[in-house]
């Protein structure tokens, strides 16, 4: 039966007890973490959030709380009185905070049983993750994931704080508001009151903020909830989190040093490291050429090489035949990985593939620079020396080539050598490597859909010099824009906005959007435009990415308390799920998918 805490009043937290509380007495309440049965004495670890504490439970101090700790098990809670005492001589434990003391229970109550976990509460279990996500509540009272949301927990308030002494405001956005076309699919709310129509969750607050600049708020920030209904990875969620903040009257440089250190900030106050500032800066197009991603991990080298002027007169047709065709030919240098077998070579095809690569061309650098390659007979030696030359080329060396356009170029290197760097072990991991990327493109093209869509979003001012290119050559046209990447990963991203109703125009006329189309889908931001709108920007940063590189995972499910599966299925609380056929009717809905299990 379990019992009442009565009028005990918990004095102390498990985690904290030290040499210096030897002889106080103290309430402490929590989980058992094991239990030792060792005759004449009973030994438990007392478990709260700041860390466990060994019970001594005796007949000789009080035989009622020693027959109850013959009962008590794993997971169960926990109250009791003691004193704090010395552990004996020798049976000291250092590596514990706590190890130094023991607490001699007098009395003990249990609050409440448990049945046996899923999975040990400790650190480094090796556990499927869906068992993991259906037992969400035991998976939290592990060290490491209470150590992630606390580190979550710091991260959000020195964001906070640091732009409250910035003179930012706190505002709420709504999380009903319509649905506009900025990028992933909406989460769609059918409106009882309003019969046939449908709210939107927010991708992000981005029409909202701008809006709040309108309204002459200067400053604005929410750590805030986001909602996109996309295909999940690793580091994506139906719904995320993002510290979101708007700024008026600034330009690109203003908003960038400011957030250098308030991420210089947050570094320090969760991991103790300080982060060197100015972080570097990189235009899209420098990414792009020496990465091949707008996203570089700067931690390592195997920078990208071009050699099309060299290989443009060779005779091998692939390459050639590229730049012709308006491609290029780049390359790679795998430092000492000249050894690799036909089967790893092939291997790295293959990978190359999956990026639209039609091949993986290579060169072994021997002795004295000599070069083995299926294709040498196809270059003179000065252009196989020249081709060395600019690679660096070593004896040792795998140099890799791809030859296309230059898109899939870019992205074939780019991520083969992310690849080929994890496989040769030179990614340093306690390493973080913060870098701004500017100048993107404003737009792209799209194939399938025959027009060109926002890079970012179609709230991105164009540079100025490039105004006039929007008409004639919309692909030309740099953004405002800058994106902040640590370690191959874009953390946040952000603009100056565009604030005059003729240039939104002329945007949205670049997208193929009709002035009808634009006045009904954004009338109202277009309308406030026309009330003195100040030049503003802003950024959104992820705070589940950051976190996740901040705590070292490899996933944001591990820094997220309640996230859900790559199918954005929640598996505490079997979410989402049917609802009776009732509310269905009060919302005018109609569906004709059966599921299992509800066929009549």
């Amino acid at each position: 039966m379990a019992e009442g805490m009565g009028d005990w009043k918990r004095s102390h937290m498990c985690g904290v007890l030290r040499s210096e509380h030897i002889g106080q007495k103290v309430v402490l309440m929590g989980w058992v973490q094991r239990r030792r049965d060792h005759g004449g004495l009973i030994f438990i670890d007392l478990r709260d959030r700041e860390g466990l504490v060994q019970l001594v439970f005796s007949q000789d101090i009080d035989v009622e709380s020693f027959n109850k700790a013959e009962v008590i098990r794993s997971e169960y809670v926990l109250a009791i009185t003691g004193k704090v005492i010395s552990r004996p001589e020798g049976t000291e434990n250092p590596s514990l905070p706590t190890g130094m003391v023991d607490v001699e229970v007098e009395e003990v109550k249990i609050l409440n049983k448990a049945k046996t976990p899923p999975f040990y509460i400790e650190d480094g279990v090796e556990v499927d993750e869906n068992v993991r996500l259906r037992y969400r509540y035991l998976d939290l009272r592990r060290p490491e994931m209470y150590n992630s949301m606390l580190l979550r927990h710091r991260a959000a308030k020195a964001a906070r704080d640091f732009l409250d002494r910035n003179g930012f405001l706190e505002m709420e956005t709504p999380m009903l508001t319509r649905s506009t076309p900025e990028g992933a699919r909406d989460y769609l709310v059918p409106s009882r009151l309003n019969s046939g129509k449908f709210f939107a969750l927010p991708q992000s607050p981005q029409l909202f903020k701008q809006i709040l600049m309108v309204a002459g708020m200067d400053k604005y920030f929410q750590i805030v909830r986001c909602f996109r209904d996309e295909d999940l990875r690793a580091d994506r969620q139906p719904e995320f989190t993002q510290i979101d903040l708007e700024m008026s009257f600034v330009d690109v440089e203003d908003v960038l040093i400011l957030m250098e250190e308030m991420i210089q900030l947050i570094c320090k106050e969760t991991i103790g490291v300080v982060p060197k500032l100015p972080f570097p800066r990189i235009s899209y197009q420098e990414a792009m050429d020496r990465f091949g991603l707008d996203k570089p991990d700067t931690r390592f080298g195997l920078e990208i090489k071009d050699i099309s002027d060299v290989a443009k007169s060779c005779g091998f047709k692939v390459f050639n035949g590229a730049i012709e065709n308006g491609g290029q030919v780049r390359a790679i240098n795998a430092k000492g990985c000249g050894a690799y077998s036909r089967k790893d070579i092939d291997d790295l095809t293959a990978y190359a593939n999956i990026y639209g690569a039609k091949g993986l061309a290579y060169f072994i650098v021997g002795p004295e620079g000599s070069i083995k390659t299926p294709i040498t007979k196809f270059f003179t030696q000065e252009d196989l020396n020249i081709i060395v030359e600019r690679l660096q080329g070593e004896e040792g060396d795998l140099l890799l080539f791809v030859a296309d356009n230059s898109d899939i170029v870019a992205a074939a290197l780019g991520n083969l050598r992310l690849h080929v760097a994890e496989k040769m072990a030179i990614i340093p991991e306690d390493k973080f490597n913060f870098v701004w990327v500017l100048d993107f493109p404003l737009l792209e093209y799209d194939q399938e859909e025959k027009r060109y869509t926002a890079k970012h979003h179609p709230f991105t001012s164009p540079r100025e010099e490039d105004l006039d290119l929007l008409d004639s050559d919309p692909a030309a046209v740099r953004a405002r824009a800058y994106d902040l990447v640590v370690n191959g990963m874009e953390i946040g991203g952000g603009s100056i906005r565009i604030h005059q109703r003729n240039i939104q125009e002329k945007m949205f006329n670049a997208l193929g959007l009709s002035k009808e189309e634009a006045d009904e889908k954004f009338g109202f931001l277009m309308e406030a435009f026309e009330y003195g709108t100040p030049p503003h920007g802003g950024i959104a940063f992820g705070l589940d990415r950051l976190v996740m590189l901040l705590a070292g995972k490899k996933s944001i499910r591990d820094v997220i308390p309640f996230p859900k599966t790559a199918s954005a299925t929640c598996l505490l609380t079997n979410a989402p799920d049917i609802v009776d056929d009732a509310q269905l009717k009060e919302l005018h809905i109609k569906t004709d998918v059966k599921l299992k299990g509800t066929e009549k």
